[in-house]
């Protein structure tokens, strides 16, 4: 009788570490499927045009005031670039697996392949030719939102700590505040 308390405890025990792995690892796998490319090339979309009149000029400073990701909120950014263009607000599934991405900010219009000059009407169908994420170029998604705006490029060094982000794309005017 003793020997089959043990053998229970221990294939508990067993179990508890197991489900314990399993959670760890589909949370992280999670995690990394959210995590977007902090730092790219700078390459702009073929077709993007910069701005003639931004609120905030090439190598100006600002504070930023969205939370697209952590240390992003209230991060001092330099402006990298600026461009007027329609921004989208997107929904989609990863093309390498995993949990559909709800309300994904910012892809512009000319990361959607054959998106035409015309702004996409909230429930269009599109293709998304950027990859600001894993998994992001060549998925298929949903126009959730569109605003007309200038958009920016930035820098900036996370305020939870970390590297400093070169060429973060994108950030929209409403996103940033005058540093003071």
């Amino acid at each position: 009788m003793k020997k089959i308390v043990v053998i229970g405890v221990v294939f508990l025990i067993s179990l508890f570490i197991l489900s314990a792995c399993v959670s760890d690892k589909e949370e992280s796998s999670k995690d990394e499927s959210m995590h977007m490319d902090h730092t790219s090339s700078g390459e702009v979309p073929k077709g993007l045009k910069a701005a003639e009149h931004p609120t905030y000029k090439v190598g100006s400073k600002a504070i930023i005031e969205t939370d697209h990701m952590k240390g992003m909120k209230d991060a001092e950014a330099t402006i990298v670039g600026s461009y007027d263009t329609t921004a989208y607000v997107i929904s989609y599934t990863p093309t390498t697996g995993g949990d559909r991405v709800e309300n994904h900010k910012w892809v512009i219009q000319e990361e959607i392949k054959d998106a035409g000059d015309g702004t996409l009407e909230p429930g269009t169908e599109v293709t998304i030719e950027a990859d600001h994420m894993k998994g992001m170029k060549g998925a298929t998604a949903e126009i959730i939102s569109a605003e007309k705006t200038t958009v920016y490029m930035i820098d900036y060094t996370p305020t939870n700590g970390g590297e400093e982000v070169k060429n973060h794309k994108w950030v929209t005017e409403s996103e940033l505040s005058p540093v003071k």
